[in-house]
Protein backbone atom coordinates (compact mmCIF):
# COMPACT_ATOMS: atom_id res chain seq x y z
CA UNK A 1 0.00 0.00 0.00
CA UNK A 2 1.11 3.34 -0.11
CA UNK A 3 0.30 7.26 0.99
CA UNK A 4 -2.55 9.20 0.17
CA UNK A 5 -1.53 11.08 -0.40
CA UNK A 6 -1.53 13.29 -2.45
CA UNK A 7 -3.34 10.98 -3.13
CA UNK A 8 0.52 10.80 0.08
CA UNK A 9 -1.48 6.57 -1.94
CA UNK A 10 -2.89 6.57 1.43
CA UNK A 11 -4.92 3.80 2.71
CA UNK A 12 -7.91 4.67 4.73
CA UNK A 13 -9.80 2.74 7.71
CA UNK A 14 -10.16 -1.30 7.44
CA UNK A 15 -11.69 -3.21 9.34
CA UNK A 16 -10.06 -5.08 12.43
CA UNK A 17 -9.21 -8.02 10.67
CA UNK A 18 -9.21 -6.61 7.75
CA UNK A 19 -7.86 -8.40 4.90
CA UNK A 20 -8.61 -11.64 3.66
CA UNK A 21 -11.23 -12.88 1.61
CA UNK A 22 -13.31 -11.78 -1.37
CA UNK A 23 -15.02 -8.63 -1.86
CA UNK A 24 -18.69 -7.65 -3.13
CA UNK A 25 -17.96 -5.68 -6.06
CA UNK A 26 -18.84 -1.86 -5.23
CA UNK A 27 -22.05 -0.73 -7.00
CA UNK A 28 -20.52 1.97 -8.86
CA UNK A 29 -23.49 2.73 -11.29
CA UNK A 30 -25.79 2.90 -7.91
CA UNK A 31 -23.76 5.74 -6.27
CA UNK A 32 -25.58 8.62 -6.21
CA UNK A 33 -23.35 11.85 -6.58
CA UNK A 34 -23.97 14.46 -3.78
CA UNK A 35 -20.78 16.62 -4.48
CA UNK A 36 -17.60 17.18 -6.06
CA UNK A 37 -15.30 17.56 -2.87
CA UNK A 38 -12.37 19.14 -5.27
CA UNK A 39 -10.60 18.16 -8.47
CA UNK A 40 -6.92 18.05 -9.60
CA UNK A 41 -5.93 19.35 -12.76
CA UNK A 42 -2.08 18.56 -12.52
CA UNK A 43 -2.92 15.30 -10.99
CA UNK A 44 -5.98 14.34 -13.30
CA UNK A 45 -7.85 14.05 -10.68
CA UNK A 46 -11.31 14.01 -8.94
CA UNK A 47 -12.67 13.59 -5.44
CA UNK A 48 -16.44 12.82 -4.83
CA UNK A 49 -18.88 12.33 -2.12
CA UNK A 50 -21.53 9.89 -3.30
CA UNK A 51 -23.77 7.54 -1.25
CA UNK A 52 -25.13 3.77 -1.68
CA UNK A 53 -28.35 3.29 -1.01
CA UNK A 54 -29.26 -0.35 0.66
CA UNK A 55 -31.94 -2.93 0.48
CA UNK A 56 -33.14 -0.99 3.46
CA UNK A 57 -33.57 2.44 1.93
CA UNK A 58 -31.18 3.72 3.56
CA UNK A 59 -27.61 5.42 2.30
CA UNK A 60 -24.95 5.30 3.11
CA UNK A 61 -21.52 7.25 2.14
CA UNK A 62 -18.79 6.82 -0.22
CA UNK A 63 -15.55 8.29 -1.39
CA UNK A 64 -14.73 7.71 -4.94
CA UNK A 65 -11.51 9.01 -6.34
CA UNK A 66 -11.16 9.09 -9.87
CA UNK A 67 -7.47 9.26 -11.48
CA UNK A 68 -5.86 9.34 -14.81
CA UNK A 69 -3.81 6.40 -15.13
CA UNK A 70 -0.27 7.15 -16.89
CA UNK A 71 0.32 6.48 -20.42
CA UNK A 72 1.96 3.11 -21.14
CA UNK A 73 4.66 2.52 -23.27
CA UNK A 74 4.16 -0.59 -24.66
CA UNK A 75 0.33 0.71 -25.73
CA UNK A 76 1.27 4.03 -27.34
CA UNK A 77 1.19 2.07 -31.16
CA UNK A 78 -2.65 0.53 -30.66
CA UNK A 79 -3.55 4.01 -29.19
CA UNK A 80 -2.92 5.87 -31.86
CA UNK A 81 -4.02 3.10 -34.45
CA UNK A 82 -7.34 2.13 -32.80
CA UNK A 83 -8.39 5.70 -31.71
CA UNK A 84 -12.48 5.63 -32.72
CA UNK A 85 -12.41 9.55 -33.33
CA UNK A 86 -9.98 12.60 -33.89
CA UNK A 87 -11.61 15.60 -33.53
CA UNK A 88 -9.60 18.75 -34.38
CA UNK A 89 -10.36 21.36 -32.04
CA UNK A 90 -7.45 24.28 -32.70
CA UNK A 91 -5.71 24.93 -35.57
CA UNK A 92 -3.08 28.26 -36.33
CA UNK A 93 -0.32 27.66 -38.96
CA UNK A 94 1.61 24.02 -38.24
CA UNK A 95 -0.31 23.99 -35.28
CA UNK A 96 -3.36 22.29 -34.50
CA UNK A 97 -4.65 20.59 -31.25
CA UNK A 98 -7.21 17.69 -31.17
CA UNK A 99 -8.91 15.35 -28.90
CA UNK A 100 -8.13 11.77 -29.24
CA UNK A 101 -10.98 9.19 -28.30
CA UNK A 102 -9.71 5.97 -27.13
CA UNK A 103 -11.50 2.57 -27.35
CA UNK A 104 -12.22 1.70 -23.99
CA UNK A 105 -9.70 -1.20 -23.36
CA UNK A 106 -7.26 1.64 -23.70
CA UNK A 107 -9.03 4.61 -21.31
CA UNK A 108 -8.82 3.23 -18.00
CA UNK A 109 -9.41 5.52 -14.94
CA UNK A 110 -7.98 4.45 -11.85
CA UNK A 111 -11.28 4.23 -9.07
CA UNK A 112 -10.22 4.37 -5.11
CA UNK A 113 -13.43 3.58 -2.77
CA UNK A 114 -13.71 3.86 0.44
CA UNK A 115 -17.14 2.79 1.31
CA UNK A 116 -18.73 3.20 4.01
CA UNK A 117 -16.77 6.23 4.41
CA UNK A 118 -16.55 8.44 7.41
CA UNK A 119 -16.96 12.36 7.93
CA UNK A 120 -13.28 12.53 8.60
CA UNK A 121 -12.34 10.56 4.82
CA UNK A 122 -14.82 13.17 2.94
CA UNK A 123 -13.38 16.00 4.92
CA UNK A 124 -9.74 14.93 4.08
CA UNK A 125 -10.17 15.58 0.42
CA UNK A 126 -12.27 19.10 0.18
CA UNK A 127 -10.98 21.65 -0.54
CA UNK A 128 -10.13 24.06 2.14
CA UNK A 129 -8.21 27.15 2.97
CA UNK A 130 -4.00 25.87 4.24
CA UNK A 131 -2.25 27.76 6.39
CA UNK A 132 1.08 27.46 7.13
CA UNK A 133 1.98 26.66 11.12
CA UNK A 134 5.86 26.64 13.16
CA UNK A 135 5.54 23.46 15.58
CA UNK A 136 7.88 23.98 18.75
CA UNK A 137 8.59 21.21 20.53
CA UNK A 138 6.69 22.63 23.31
CA UNK A 139 3.87 23.03 20.67
CA UNK A 140 3.99 19.14 20.29
CA UNK A 141 3.43 18.32 23.48
CA UNK A 142 1.28 20.47 24.57
CA UNK A 143 -0.85 20.35 21.38
CA UNK A 144 0.11 18.07 18.90
CA UNK A 145 0.84 14.97 20.33
CA UNK A 146 -2.85 15.27 23.00
CA UNK A 147 -4.07 15.62 19.34
CA UNK A 148 -2.85 12.41 17.88
CA UNK A 149 -3.32 10.51 21.49
CA UNK A 150 -7.83 11.57 20.95
CA UNK A 151 -7.47 10.36 17.42
CA UNK A 152 -9.82 7.48 16.53
CA UNK A 153 -8.31 6.58 12.70
CA UNK A 154 -7.17 3.08 12.49
CA UNK A 155 -4.16 2.42 11.62
CA UNK A 156 -5.26 -1.51 11.67
CA UNK A 157 -4.23 -1.78 7.76
CA UNK A 158 -0.77 -1.11 8.72
CA UNK A 159 -0.55 -3.81 11.11
CA UNK A 160 -2.28 -6.54 8.94
CA UNK A 161 0.37 -5.62 6.13
CA UNK A 162 3.28 -6.49 9.27
CA UNK A 163 1.26 -9.64 9.96
CA UNK A 164 1.07 -10.45 6.45
CA UNK A 165 -2.76 -10.98 6.88
CA UNK A 166 -2.86 -8.59 3.77
CA UNK A 167 -1.01 -7.72 0.85
CA UNK A 168 1.41 -10.10 1.80
CA UNK A 169 1.74 -11.06 -2.14
CA UNK A 170 2.64 -7.49 -3.03
CA UNK A 171 5.63 -7.67 -0.74
CA UNK A 172 8.84 -6.77 -2.58
CA UNK A 173 11.06 -6.75 0.83
CA UNK A 174 11.36 -7.21 4.16
CA UNK A 175 13.65 -7.25 6.74
CA UNK A 176 11.74 -8.95 9.60
CA UNK A 177 13.90 -7.60 12.55
CA UNK A 178 11.29 -6.29 15.26
CA UNK A 179 13.28 -3.26 16.32
CA UNK A 180 15.33 -2.64 13.42
CA UNK A 181 13.30 -4.05 10.19
CA UNK A 182 10.46 -3.39 7.40
CA UNK A 183 8.45 -4.36 5.20
CA UNK A 184 8.59 -2.66 1.88
CA UNK A 185 4.95 -2.71 -0.58
CA UNK A 186 3.80 -0.85 -3.22
CA UNK A 187 1.91 2.50 -2.82
CA UNK A 188 -1.66 2.04 -4.12
CA UNK A 189 -0.82 5.35 -6.31
CA UNK A 190 1.18 3.61 -8.45
CA UNK A 191 -0.25 0.94 -10.76
CA UNK A 192 3.09 -1.22 -11.03
CA UNK A 193 2.43 -0.52 -15.02
CA UNK A 194 5.13 1.79 -15.81
CA UNK A 195 8.29 3.07 -13.82
CA UNK A 196 7.53 7.22 -14.28
CA UNK A 197 5.19 7.21 -11.11
CA UNK A 198 7.35 4.16 -9.23
CA UNK A 199 6.09 4.81 -5.07
CA UNK A 200 6.72 2.36 -2.43
CA UNK A 201 6.81 2.56 1.30
CA UNK A 202 8.69 1.44 3.89
CA UNK A 203 6.36 0.54 7.02
CA UNK A 204 8.26 -0.15 10.23
CA UNK A 205 7.95 -2.87 12.23
CA UNK A 206 7.80 -0.87 15.54
CA UNK A 207 4.74 0.04 16.40
CA UNK A 208 5.67 2.88 19.06
CA UNK A 209 7.41 5.33 16.59
CA UNK A 210 4.43 7.55 15.32
CA UNK A 211 6.45 10.39 13.52
CA UNK A 212 9.29 12.91 12.90
CA UNK A 213 9.15 13.54 16.29
CA UNK A 214 9.65 10.45 18.11
CA UNK A 215 13.16 9.89 16.15
CA UNK A 216 16.58 9.73 18.21
CA UNK A 217 20.36 8.49 17.37
CA UNK A 218 18.49 5.02 18.42
CA UNK A 219 16.76 4.42 15.35
CA UNK A 220 19.40 5.15 13.28
CA UNK A 221 20.40 1.43 12.85
CA UNK A 222 16.51 1.17 11.18
CA UNK A 223 16.49 4.24 9.28
CA UNK A 224 20.10 2.92 7.78
CA UNK A 225 18.66 -0.29 7.01
CA UNK A 226 15.40 1.35 5.13
CA UNK A 227 17.85 3.32 3.16
CA UNK A 228 20.15 0.67 2.32
CA UNK A 229 17.84 -2.43 2.23
CA UNK A 230 14.92 -0.35 0.05
CA UNK A 231 17.51 1.28 -2.89
CA UNK A 232 18.43 -2.18 -3.36
CA UNK A 233 15.52 -4.20 -3.35
CA UNK A 234 14.25 -1.55 -5.75
CA UNK A 235 17.30 -1.32 -7.92
CA UNK A 236 17.18 -5.65 -7.67
CA UNK A 237 13.36 -5.77 -8.79
CA UNK A 238 12.89 -2.76 -10.87
CA UNK A 239 15.89 -1.65 -12.45
CA UNK A 240 15.94 1.98 -10.86
CA UNK A 241 19.39 3.09 -9.16
CA UNK A 242 19.12 4.63 -5.97
CA UNK A 243 20.55 8.23 -7.31
CA UNK A 244 16.92 8.56 -9.05
CA UNK A 245 15.01 7.40 -5.95
CA UNK A 246 13.50 10.59 -3.59
CA UNK A 247 13.01 8.60 -0.40
CA UNK A 248 11.81 11.03 2.50
CA UNK A 249 9.57 11.26 5.24
CA UNK A 250 6.20 13.27 5.72
CA UNK A 251 6.11 15.48 8.68
CA UNK A 252 3.10 15.87 9.30
CA UNK A 253 2.48 12.31 8.14
CA UNK A 254 -1.02 10.78 6.75
CA UNK A 255 -1.34 7.95 9.62
CA UNK A 256 1.08 8.12 12.83
CA UNK A 257 2.98 4.91 12.08
CA UNK A 258 6.53 5.92 11.04
CA UNK A 259 6.80 4.85 6.94
CA UNK A 260 9.56 6.10 4.29
CA UNK A 261 8.41 6.96 0.94
CA UNK A 262 10.47 6.07 -1.80
CA UNK A 263 9.45 7.59 -5.66
CA UNK A 264 10.73 8.00 -8.72
CA UNK A 265 12.88 10.84 -8.80
CA UNK A 266 11.15 12.14 -12.10
CA UNK A 267 7.49 12.30 -10.64
CA UNK A 268 5.61 15.30 -8.93
CA UNK A 269 4.31 13.10 -6.34
CA UNK A 270 1.78 14.48 -3.74
CA UNK A 271 3.55 15.97 -0.08
CA UNK A 272 7.12 16.58 -1.81
CA UNK A 273 6.92 19.80 -1.13
CA UNK A 274 9.32 21.68 1.38
CA UNK A 275 6.98 22.01 3.74
CA UNK A 276 6.02 18.50 4.29
CA UNK A 277 8.87 16.36 3.34
CA UNK A 278 12.09 15.46 4.95
CA UNK A 279 14.96 13.68 2.81
CA UNK A 280 15.61 10.37 4.84
CA UNK A 281 19.33 11.04 4.17
CA UNK A 282 19.16 14.64 5.79
CA UNK A 283 17.16 12.63 9.12
CA UNK A 284 20.06 10.46 8.99
CA UNK A 285 22.50 13.13 9.49
CA UNK A 286 20.71 15.27 11.59
CA UNK A 287 20.37 12.64 14.49
CA UNK A 288 23.83 11.83 13.99
CA UNK A 289 25.05 15.54 15.00
CA UNK A 290 22.60 15.52 18.08
CA UNK A 291 20.62 12.58 18.99
CA UNK A 292 17.70 14.90 20.10
CA UNK A 293 17.63 17.00 17.30
CA UNK A 294 13.76 16.13 16.65
CA UNK A 295 13.06 16.66 20.18
CA UNK A 296 14.59 20.36 19.97
CA UNK A 297 13.27 21.72 16.52
CA UNK A 298 10.99 23.71 15.46
CA UNK A 299 8.81 22.03 12.23
CA UNK A 300 6.92 24.15 9.33
CA UNK A 301 4.33 22.42 7.92
CA UNK A 302 0.60 23.06 6.08
CA UNK A 303 -2.95 22.46 8.07
CA UNK A 304 -6.37 22.92 6.65
CA UNK A 305 -8.63 25.10 8.10
CA UNK A 306 -10.73 22.34 9.11
CA UNK A 307 -8.44 20.05 10.88
CA UNK A 308 -8.95 19.69 14.28
CA UNK A 309 -5.42 20.50 14.55
CA UNK A 310 -5.59 23.81 13.29
CA UNK A 311 -8.27 24.47 15.76
CA UNK A 312 -5.81 23.62 18.58
CA UNK A 313 -2.82 25.95 17.59
CA UNK A 314 -5.80 28.60 16.44
CA UNK A 315 -7.23 28.08 20.54
CA UNK A 316 -3.62 28.02 21.97
CA UNK A 317 -2.84 31.37 20.17
CA UNK A 318 -0.38 29.93 18.05
CA UNK A 319 -1.81 31.01 14.72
Amino acid sequence: MAEAPPVKRKREEEDADGAGGAAAPFPLAELRLRRVLRESARDKAVFLHGEVTGPSGEGTDALVILEKTPFQEEKLLDLLKKHTKLELRMHNDIYKTYHLYPPPELSEIKTTVVYPATEKHLQKYLRQEVHLIRETWEDYKNITLPYIQSQSFSIQWVYNILEKKAEADRIIHENPDPCDGFVLVPDFKWNQNQLDDLYLIALVHRREVKSLRDLTAEHLPLLRNILQEGKEAIMKRFSVPGSQLRIYLHYHPSYYHLHVHFTALGYDAPGISVERAHLLTDVIDNLVLDSTYYQKRALTFTLQADKELFKRFQEAGRV
